[in-house]
């Protein structure tokens, strides 16, 4: 088992070293699993007892080194909140349950693989692993960081086609190729030729051929219709750890306006600032906002853009006379519902405000909190909740008197396609990322998140303007190049012509038709364990 396992451990380092923020090594995911599909192999023609609880294990090493390896630094972020330990205890939630999830695709594969060919339980290998992705992205724990599709981020000008497929195009690309260098190394090795060389290596060329240069194509020969927006993000660089206490939250105000006065153009549409940007000492009351110094401060500032809007992040609340949600709070004979939220203020009196959906599991919600509800009396004793941050079920747009549309997209979100999406079908015409990214440091973290929001700008042929406290902001253009960004933990702000884009694409209709494809054929493969052998 020794060899086995140093594949398992050579097909983990082949995929971090694919993975973003490295640029241009996606093309090491084509090859990624192939070592570890030898191991697998390996197990399942040798003379070995308990082969499916072997297989679990090498997947889930391949799986845990992997993750682990590239996002090391979600143990910054949960340490920003928490104490060392917990933070680690917390940290390796996301380590390890992706890779569980991993494992248990290869273990239903092994199952297959005991009562039918190998095609058939490649193909439910394949469907299993996107099954779970798609339950990675949709579930209490959902952590989607490490979807396949993702990978290409750093190499984007080879999946154009994400504007049909969506990240889930990128995940069946990476498998089948493995699937074919696989076959073609393994019968090779073996000296047998159950299905030919020629046809295999010739599929194989196709499969990866003929998507690189379309995608090449539509890369070179696309165009923005001319449809001009003038925006300025913002990067005030205010020390996440200081934000609520050692600097004012009038002081901060004063930061932001003072960098987008530097760049601002009398024509400038949007200026976007980021996370929780705007706050006060107990936080926002929405339904109060206009009698705080804060809003009248941005309306002054505002008075010289004609056509001026401020899109924020914003620290807020809204007060219940009962418990109208499951996240809100007593306090006194009321209740109250905490947001991180964005807000839209223009010059006129009308405010619009998005309360943030994706919400982080642990730090900004209990996870099952609805199957928890039954133990809120036990939180309460001791002073705790069982919710956390309130949010809206769906996406909502913000419309500038002049009829922009913006997607108000808040830090985690962005990693959501099918989400993201949904704002567009909604009528935005440019996608803003407003985050904070301070909380975990200068690792590859605050790069990734850059990276993958270049993905978003193709599912969607939007421009996205990206607004990160401390870094990375910066815009992106539709075709996923980013045309300005920033330094890290540098203050600064950038203006940029962005053209606006009314158009949908197959992706933005659709959504992920190939997940659906893949719940039918995981199905279909259950149903292959099940049935007897003949």
């Amino acid at each position: 088992m020794k060899n086995n396992y140093f594949l398992a451990f050579l097909s983990a380092f082949l995929l971090w070293l694919a993975w973003p923020p490295i640029p241009y090594t996606s093309i090491l995911l084509f090859v990624g699993f192939v070592p570890l599909l030898i191991a697998v192999e390996n197990v399942i023609r040798g003379d070995f007892k308990k082969k499916g609880r072997k297989i679990f294990g090498l997947a889930f090493l391949t799986g845990v080194v992997w993750n682990t390896a590239s996002i090391y630094w979600v143990y910054n972020a949960m340490h920003a909140y928490l104490d060392a330990f917990t933070s680690l205890m917390i940290a390796l939630i996301p380590f390890t349950l992706a890779p569980l999830l991993m494992a248990l695709a290869f273990r239903l594969y092994y199952q297959m693989r005991k009562r039918n060919n190998i095609l058939l339980s490649f193909m439910g290998l394949i469907s299993f692993w996107i099954a779970y992705e798609f339950l990675h992205q949709s579930w209490e724990l959902s952590f989607p960081w490490m979807t396949l599709g993702n990978g290409f981020a750093n190499f984007h000008q080879l999946v154009q086609w994400y504007s049909i497929t969506g990240v889930y195009g990128g995940t069946l690309w990476i498998w089948i190729s493995n699937v074919l260098i696989f076959l073609w190394y393994w019968q090779r090795k073996e000296k047998v030729e159950v299905y030919n060389q020629k046809i295999i290596l010739g599929v194989l060329s196709a499969w990866l051929i003929i998507p690189a240069i379309s995608s090449l194509i539509i890369y070179s020969t696309y165009e923005e219709h001319v449809n001009p927006s003038e925006i300025v993000t913002v990067q005030p660089n205010i020390d996440p750890f200081q934000k609520w206490g050692a600097i004012t939250p009038d002081e901060q105000l004063k930061i932001l306006t003072d960098l987008s006065q530097k760049v601002a153009k009398l024509n400038t549409e949007f200026f976007i600032w980021p996370e929780t940007a705007i706050s006060g000492d107990n936080g926002i009351n929405e339904d109060e906002f206009r009698e705080y110094s804060q809003y009248k401060d941005v309306l002054n500032f505002l008075e010289p853009y004609h056509n001026g809007n401020v899109l924020s992040g914003i620290e807020s609340y809204v007060i219940y006379d009962d418990q109208k949600t499951l996240t809100a709070r007593a306090i006194g004979n009321v209740f109250y519902d905490s947001f991180n939220a964005g807000v839209l203020i223009d010059g006129s009196s009308k405010l619009q405000f998005y309360h943030k959906s994706k919400l982080v599991p642990g730090a900004e919600k209990m996870p099952f909190g609805k199957a928890l509800s039954v133990l809120t009396p036990l939180f309460k004793h001791f002073g705790g909740t069982t919710g956390g941050y309130g949010s809206q079920a769906e996406p909502s747009v913000f419309y500038s008197a002049s009829g922009i549309g913006a997607a108000p997209v808040i830090c985690y979100e962005s990693i959501w396609g099918n989400y993201v999406a949904q704002y567009i079908k909604k009528g935005a015409q440019f996608i803003a990322v407003i985050t904070n990214d301070g909380w975990w440091g200068d690792t590859s973290g605050k790069d990734q998140h850059l990276q993958y929001a270049k993905l978003r700008a193709i599912e969607n042929r939007r421009w996205v303007v990206r607004s990160a406290n401390t870094g990375i902001s910066g815009f992106i253009n539709q075709r996923g190049d980013i045309v300005q960004k920033s330094s890290w933990w540098v203050p600064t702000a950038l203006s940029q012509e962005i053209n606006l884009n009314e158009d949908l694409t197959f992706y933005t209709k659709y959504s992920d038709l190939i997940v659906y494809l893949s719940f039918v054929t995981s199905l279909l493969s259950i149903g292959l364990m099940i049935v007897r052998k003949k």
